[in-house]
């Protein structure tokens, strides 16, 4: 493509080996943005409806909830025409937009994990003192930092792309992509480089400190501690664990994907790895907060089943 031409629009070839059997492809992911649309809502439906829910846990965990919703919706409905259309163009604003809310998603999720952690230590290392250090006002401050911190690093990250000159417009992936798209540049790329290798340290490095010593924190209050208080503290941590794991576990999958020759890996493993943080994370969390939290399994039987509750305190 001539280097003077501006890159008005991006193909998003990896939708070419879809073949035949779109229409399967098709009603998998809707079931699957549905269940996902069903599950975040109904949670935050429910710690939003029972008061005794208001605290800064769940409101953290409604906080994880409104993410995930906000980062499918950055996926879900391009993917699904995508999938049905014999063409996968998307303009260049539509990219920008859609990178931005992917990148942001990410970044709002570990914050968010990582604000997680530290609310865990400070209930089970400082139970007496949890009110007075975990208020609300502070849980809400936490709650816009997070979002503004993540905000403000890609908008500069997006700025930076959006200024170089390209040379493709090819995406090999379902989604748009901040990494792919600089690799398109046919200009310095430099600047770009600097700042996103300084992005990605922030992104990993400043949720990843809370987190790490609020679990050695933990520990070393559980070693010190009964068996009966260990195994609360188990219980307690569990949920935020897995989450933070399978996380952490998607976006390992996603930066394999992405960095690292795969083309001998079918082209349906590549896409289910890159978009692995962007589907099931949104599903796993609030299933497995749901399980494990008594309050909410609870909350969810009395909002489902409102006549069976009001038999069983009118007894």
């Amino acid at each position: 493509m001539n280097n003077s031409t501006e890159i008005v629009s991006f193909i998003l070839a990896a939708y070419h080996d879809i073949g035949d059997i779109k229409y399967f492809y098709f009603s998998i992911v809707t079931l699957l943005y549905f269940t996902i649309i069903f599950a975040n809502v109904l949670l935050i439906a429910v710690i939003f409806v029972d008061r005794s829910l208001h605290e800064p846990l769940y409101l953290f965990l409604s906080n994880l909830s409104v993410n995930e919703l906000y980062g499918s919706t950055a996926l879900f409905p391009s993917l699904l025409v995508h999938i049905v259309s014999d063409t996968h163009e998307v303009s260049k604003a539509y990219c920008a937009v859609q990178i931005f809310c992917l990148y942001t998603y990410g970044s709002v999720e570990y914050c968010n994990l990582a604000i997680m952690s530290f609310d865990r230590y400070v209930s089970i290392c400082y139970p007496l003192q949890y009110n007075n250090i975990m208020t609300h006002t502070r849980v809400y401050l936490l709650i816009v930092v997070s979002w503004l911190y993540s905000f403000i690093k890609f908008t500069i990250t997006l700025s930076l792309s959006l200024s170089l000159q390209l040379c493709g417009n090819v995406i090999h992936k379902v989604y748009c992509d901040n990494y792919l798209l600089v690799k398109l540049s046919c200009s310095d790329t430099t600047v770009n480089n600097i700042y996103g290798l300084y992005g990605t340290m922030l992104s990993v490095a400043v949720p990843l400190i809370p987190i790490s010593y609020s679990y050695a924190k933990i520990l070393n209050i559980c070693l010190k501690s009964s068996k009966e208080t260990q195994q609360k503290a188990l219980h307690t941590c569990t949920p935020h664990l897995a989450s933070l794991l399978n996380f952490s576990v998607g976006c390992m999958f996603e930066i394999v994907q992405s960095r690292f020759n795969m083309a001998h890996v079918p082209s349906v493993v590549r896409t289910i790895l890159s978009v692995y943080f962007l589907m099931c994370t949104p599903l796993f969390n609030p299933i497995v907060y749901g399980v494990r939290m008594t309050k909410i399994r609870k909350a969810c039987k009395k909002i489902l089943y409102p006549q069976r509750f009001s038999k069983l305190f009118s007894v």
